[in-house]
């Protein structure tokens, strides 16, 4: 069974950077698309970027220029290094695979916090 964890959020000031991992085991990692999503509080989670199994990216308009989205396909880990972070960027962080154009598996990771204060 897939296992996905996310790490390396935290509380950081307007302005700052993070570098968000997620750890994939149990998947076929090397030949899939994956993505990070995020929730805010009170809000549905959104799509925030994708990587394909080619390294082609694509970004949601409100971080383009901001984060970046890479992929070490020999440790199967995605990352999304985060820049010039906003107070909207504040949410549980999440990564997922996808297939045909959706979220491929059904159990999420724990996903990790990120916090931006003003």
């Amino acid at each position: 069974q897939v296992q996905l964890v996310e790490s390396g959020g935290g509380l950081v000031q307007a302005g700052g950077s993070l570098r968000l991992s997620c750890a994939a085991s149990g998947t076929t990692f090397i030949s899939e698309p994956w993505a990070w999503w995020r929730q805010a509080p009170g809000k549905q989670r959104e799509w925030v970027a994708t990587i394909t199994s080619g390294g082609i990216t694509n970004y949601r308009d409100s971080v383009k220029g901001r984060f970046s989205i890479s992929r070490d396909n020999a440790k199967n880990t995605v990352y999304l290094q985060m820049n010039s972070l906003k107070p909207e960027d504040t949410a549980v962080y999440y990564c997922n695979a996808i297939r045909d154009g959706a979220v491929k598996f059904n159990n999420w990771g724990q996903g990790t916090q990120v916090t931006v204060s003003s």
